[in-house]
């Protein structure tokens, strides 16, 4: 498997954590609550669209919303390989934070 790049980690498990609520404006709210910076639409579409042609995401159309304008939008959704490859992610992640010493120093003075 590839490595993801942080930001399409960050997309990929938002859209799993969304579910069938996964589209651009909530995954963009909630990236924003919780890394608490700013998310621009491109910073979303991107890792959206570089993630569906890896084939770990999959998307549809929803039906027109009257709330939206007649609009439809475009739910995501994590394939079989984005599950496997967040789980493989995190796997490496927990492998190496439970190899190094603690990062919690106050004798330390930079």
């Amino acid at each position: 498997m590839k490595l993801l790049s942080r930001s399409e980690e960050l997309v990929l498990l938002t859209v799993w954590k969304l579910q069938e609520d996964a589209y651009c404006i909530p995954i963009r709210e909630e990236l924003i609550k919780v890394t608490g910076r700013k998310w621009s639409f491109g910073s979303i579409y991107d890792p959206l669209d570089r993630l569906e042609k890896k084939g770990l995401l999959k998307s549809y159309l929803t039906e027109p919303v009257k709330e939206r304008g007649g609009r439809s939008k475009r739910i995501y959704q994590l394939t079989s390989l984005g599950k496997r490859s967040l789980i493989e992610v995190r796997g490496i992640q927990d492998a190496l934070w439970d190899k190094i010493p603690s990062l919690e120093t106050d004798t330390e003075k930079t």
